[in-house]
């Protein structure tokens, strides 16, 4: 009787525990799939509109020309050749655009890549002191495209070597000569040769002249050349060039300016920011919107994904006017270091598509604008000496040298004390030049985004071409911005989780779900004694 009472006990005690057990297994799946559920990444439906007018996004153009015989591959090996872009196109790139359109990936295409800079930077070989020439991602010292300790050459340098990196126009290292500002330039005028192309089906690349500047080209390209060249003339071997204005001789980029200023001339110094055009598209007249989108790896308040960016391009912009009561000059002309691998001064007198905007972070002028000028003309001669101690830098150095906001930043840090611009990419071991020791130590000073480390929400929104954030044309890009810069005023911003973050959360719940479940069972079968 006792015994069968014991049995009857323990059957029932068994039939609560299978039951209690069923229950934890159940909880815990439960939980899992929450913390799964609510950890995971939202879908995001990227917004088509409201679009400016006579613009259209790339998927747009793609969605009618995707099936176009050879339209594809002939877009891909116009960006896989681009000189004009804010970014690389590195093999992983293109293919990941050419997966997109070929898959009709539209969402994606809107928000191409989306990479963090550490995904990005290995795509284009960055690799600690080396970077590689070859597309198999295998960096050794025998492929190396340049390494931390290269020769410092003594040599004379000619004007063959520099070719390359700089346009000196008509001037050469090998002759001395004194450009006269007083005569007007003989250049000739604006041309769209060279600079638009037609691709077919209604497509065609690049952009025409900007009605208020390309009437001042010829003015504005001999001033470009002449200040590249008064640049020259501190490298080693090279004749001396001189400008004359007004009874002054110049001989480096800050006298010239000076120089303009003594004469009457009216010159500012804008430290400007674009959105960067990723393509330069017109498709059936209409303005391709085509920006190349960063993972700021700042969270979305609200959402689980992170604050997409466009990159932005930031250059140095002068505005030279003539006297009112004389003949003088008048141009515009910018630098910038560019994926055309050159640091160099430049005209600007394309017309810029109406999405990428505008706005001037910083101007400069009278002692100042002389004082960046000087430091822009350093800034071309050590980027000079990086390549001519470096000729093998793949893209002539864009990324390891950094990328049109590195100099930009560098300089308004060494003006302002602030820095507000974001990526900068430049490997910092490679400025070890004791000749260039001013442009060494600036940019050291910035921060570095090569590694992939999270950019402060000071130079995400300093890196806007706008400052009032309802100015951005760009579907959907105005409203997250204004939900992070909310969240960073008021103390809530938080970093978007990484992979491996959202992972050990979710483990750390499963195996508290575990402990919880055991000691459940733990309890009850005490209790039962």
């Amino acid at each position: 009787m006792q015994k069968n009472h014991r049995l009857r006990f323990g059957l029932r005690f068994n039939e609560r525990m299978r039951k209690t057990s069923l229950r934890v297994c159940a909880l815990s799946a439960v939980v899992s799939l929450a913390l799964a559920g609510c950890r995971g990444d939202e879908t995001y439906v990227v917004p088509e509109d409201p679009m400016p007018p006579n613009t259209i996004l790339l998927a747009g153009m793609m969605r009618e020309l995707s099936a176009t015989p050879g339209f594809t591959d002939s877009l891909i090996a116009q960006l896989n050749g681009n000189k004009q872009g804010p970014a690389l196109m590195s093999p992983a790139l293109i293919k990941t655009l050419k997966d997109m359109i070929l898959g009709r990936d539209w969402q994606g295409l809107d928000r191409f890549p989306g990479w963090t800079l550490a995904t990005i930077n290995p795509t284009v070989k960055i690799a600690g002191r080396f970077i590689a020439k070859k597309d198999d991602g295998n960096a050794n010292q025998a492929d190396a495209g340049a390494d931390a300790n290269a020769p410092i050459e003594s040599g004379a340098v000619t004007s063959e070597r520099v070719k390359p990196y700089i346009d000196l126009g008509p001037y050469t290292l090998e002759r001395t000569e004194t450009v006269d500002f007083d005569k007007p330039s003989t250049l000739p005028g604006f041309t769209t040769e060279g600079i638009v192309s037609e691709l077919g089906a209604g497509v065609m690349r690049g952009d025409g002249p900007n009605a208020k500047l390309a009437p001042l080209h010829a003015e504005s390209q001999r001033l470009a050349d002449v200040m590249n060249r008064l640049s020259m003339n501190s490298l080693s071997g090279a004749k001396q060039v001189t400008a004359a204005i007004d009874g002054h001789t110049v001989a480096t980029p800050e006298t010239m300016i000076a120089a303009l200023a003594a004469s009457g001339h009216t010159v500012a110094v804008y430290d400007a920011r674009y959105f960067a055009n990723f393509g330069h598209f017109h498709f059936k007249r209409e303005e391709v919107m085509m920006p190349f989108w960063v993972d700021s790896q700042i969270a979305i308040p609200g959402e689980r994904r992170s604050l997409l960016v466009p990159v932005s391009h930031a250059e140095y912009e002068w505005e030279i006017r003539a006297p009112k009561d004389k003949p003088g000059i008048n141009a515009n002309i910018s630098w910038y270091f560019g994926i055309d691998g050159k640091s160099q001064f430049r005209t600007m007198d394309t017309q810029d598509q109406a999405w990428v905007l505008g706005r001037h972070a910083h101007t400069y002028r009278d002692k100042d604008a002389v004082e960046v000028t000087r430091l822009v003309g350093e800034m071309v001669v050590a980027f000079m000496h990086q390549h001519l101690r470096r000729p093998d830098l793949p893209f002539g150095g864009y990324y390891p040298l950094g990328v049109c906001q590195d100099g930009v930043a560098a300089i308004e840090k060494k003006m302002t004390g602030n820095d507000t611009l974001f990526p900068n990419t430049a490997d910092v071991s490679l400025f070890d030049d004791p000749r260039d020791a001013e442009v060494n130590v600036m940019m050291a000073a910035i921060p570095k985004d090569h590694d992939g480390g999270l950019p402060s929400p000071e130079r995400i929104f300093g890196s806007l071409p706008v400052d009032d954030l309802n100015a951005i044309t760009i579907p959907g890009l105005a409203q997250d911005l204004s939900r992070v810069k909310a969240a960073w005023q008021d103390g809530s911003l938080e970093r978007t989780p990484t992979w491996m973050r959202r992972m050990m959360v979710r483990l750390i719940g499963a195996a508290s779900v575990g402990l919880l479940a055991w000691l459940v069972i733990w309890r009850r079968r005490r209790n039962a004694h």
